[in-house]
């Protein structure tokens, strides 16, 4: 097996060891996980602690890292979310802007596309700003209506 077959193939168990660890500590450093998820016999890598930690939207709040409240979001309930969402934009008839606090917008982007809103294309999330595509004006008033009810914003 080559090395990127071994990581992909460790990788769900290594991401249930990275929610356990991120459940159970207070953990600010990438590296730190490395060494943690090492000393559990996971094979790690900063770059592979990245995408787990993109993959599982964990968010960075103050010096920690959080995970999302994935049971509230798979029952589409965004109340542990609603704290990181600071504002709300469009930007022409297909594309809506989502603003975060630093470090939250992959949580909120994962829990949106986990909610699988027909009137959502697609999700892009940096650390703080969320751009979200619609087919068109009526979906994006549909997903503005959504999203007031939700954050409030």
């Amino acid at each position: 097996m080559l090395p990127s077959e071994i990581d992909n193939a460790s990788a769900p168990a290594r991401r249930s060891m990275l929610a356990k660890i991120i459940r159970e500590q207070t953990v600010g450093r990438q590296t730190e996980l490395v060494a943690m998820l090492r000393k559990h016999g996971h094979v790690a890598t900063q770059s592979s602690v990245s995408r787990d930690l993109r993959e599982l939207g964990v968010a960075k709040v103050g010096d920690r890292y959080v995970l999302p409240d994935t049971l509230a979001a798979s029952q589409n309930d965004f109340s542990t979310l609603k704290q990181f969402v600071s504002a709300r934009l469009t930007a022409g008839t297909n594309l809506t802007v989502l603003k975060t606090t630093v470090g939250s917008a992959q949580s909120v982007a994962v829990a949106i596309d986990t909610a699988r809103w027909p009137e959502v294309v697609g999700t892009i999330s940096g650390d703080d700003t969320i751009f979200i595509a619609t087919a068109g004006p009526l979906e994006q008033r549909q997903l503005g209506d959504r999203l007031l009810a939700i954050f409030g914003r």
